[in-house]
């Protein structure tokens, strides 16, 4: 049997076990800490890297809530997330989580980047920005040109999904370098504002990439026709000319009933019609254009709708968008019911197709890729506007 003294010192010893333990569950850092043991332990890899650093390593002041809204006529009456929008559209700077800094070379040698494909991706679309990565977003040299690959995101609007999904992208910025993060909630609404950052990100750190490829995490681009295209008109513009093409959309205004996920109410604008613009499925710009853009951001307040806010950037500056047949923002119609929608051979000839689910990416990417395809006719790049 145990003495006095004996059982003492066992109380103390579980005592102090527990008080460890207690400590250890409490630790926010117990996560970094237990993975940092798996990479070590029983293994000769190198630590990972430390994660990327901020865009602009300087303090960016909490932008504050415009309570005065309020006293719009019908506010109380207008959707929550409209009502936020209100309260915070003069916020244009946000502290970036995550950057790519290397990513086009450094502002100096960005002139090398060809096409940068700036792809909008939410936290939690992690399936598809791994497919991307594995098919028409692959950072390569294709015909003697460079291509090169950024995701951007906000944050979660839950607390405890954007701890877990902000070490997913975390986790993937360290894998592959391509992540732009800033400390926004990632919202439909909030889509304006991620373009806006993402052209301060530009002007930064790759202000000579020469064209970009600007869109959705769901679309299927066909990267080697994007580059034909714009190789043809190299001649004539090598990214330092305007060039904006899309889906073009003209004659549209506001969507007022608010039922509609496009609901825009005349507390936002009065405006009856929207300026000519290209859908924000997928677009591509110049350069030229894209710091155009950025200047002109800088004195337009932030509009719900990201397509139509480049529109209206384009119109103060007195450019216009145009229409490319090869990009196709609303799907693929085919010549009668009874033909299958997705054929390689429609694909083949395009820039660009939204919707795609993650799995039709690959199996597509697979197979307009292959070199024995049974096709009527040709390939050939659309090049007109």
């Amino acid at each position: 049997m145990l003495s006095r003294r004996g059982c003492k010192l066992e109380v103390l010893v579980l005592t102090a076990v527990g008080i460890l333990c207690l400590l250890f569950l409490l630790n926010p850092n117990k996560g970094e800490r237990v993975m940092m043991a798996a990479t070590t332990v029983g293994s000769t890899s190198p630590p990972a890297p430390t994660p990327p650093i901020p865009t602009i390593p300087r303090h960016v002041s909490e932008c504050k809530e415009n309570g005065s809204v309020a006293n719009i006529s019908g506010f109380t009456g207008l959707p929550g997330h409209i009502q936020d929008f209100l309260r915070y559209k003069h916020c244009k700077e946000f502290p970036q989580l995550l950057d790519a800094p290397d990513k086009c070379g450094g502002a100096e040698g960005s002139q090398g980047v060809f096409l940068l494909l700036a792809i909008k991706s939410s936290p939690g679309n992690y399936e598809r920005r791994e497919i991307i990565r594995k098919t028409w977003g692959a950072e390569r040299t294709y015909q003697g040109v460079r291509i090169r690959r950024v995701f951007l995101s906000g944050e979660a609007g839950d607390t405890r999904e954007a701890w877990k999904l902000n070490r997913l992208l975390w986790l993937e910025a360290v894998e592959h370098g391509d992540v732009l993060q800033w400390a926004f909630r990632d919202s439909f609404f909030n889509l304006t504002l991620k373009q806006v950052l993402f052209h301060g990100w530009l002007e930064a750190r790759c202000p000579g990439a020469r064209f970009l490829f600007n869109g959705d995490d769901d679309v299927f681009a066909n990267t080697d026709n994007v580059v034909h295209y714009l190789l043809g008109m190299r001649d004539a513009n090598d990214g330092d000319k305007h060039l904006y093409v899309g889906q073009l959309i003209v004659d549209v205004g506001p969507i007022r009933e608010k039922w509609s996920k496009y609901y825009v109410p005349e507390q936002i604008t009065a405006a009856k019609a929207y300026p000519p613009y290209c859908g924000g499925g997928g677009l591509l710009m110049s350069g030229f254009t894209a710091r155009t853009i950025y200047k002109e951001s800088l004195g337009i307040e932030l509009f719900p709708i990201d397509d139509v806010y480049l529109g209206m950037c384009l119109q103060k500056a007195g450019l216009a968008p145009a229409s490319h047949m090869g990009i196709r923002t609303v799907g693929v119609r085919v010549p009668s019911a009874k033909l299958e929608s997705f054929d390689p051979c429609y694909y083949k000839e395009l820039l660009l197709v939204h919707r795609f689910v993650p799995y039709e990416m690959l199996v597509m990417w697979q197979a307009i890729h292959e070199p024995n395809l049974p096709c009527g006719k040709k390939l050939q790049v659309y090049q007109g506007v």
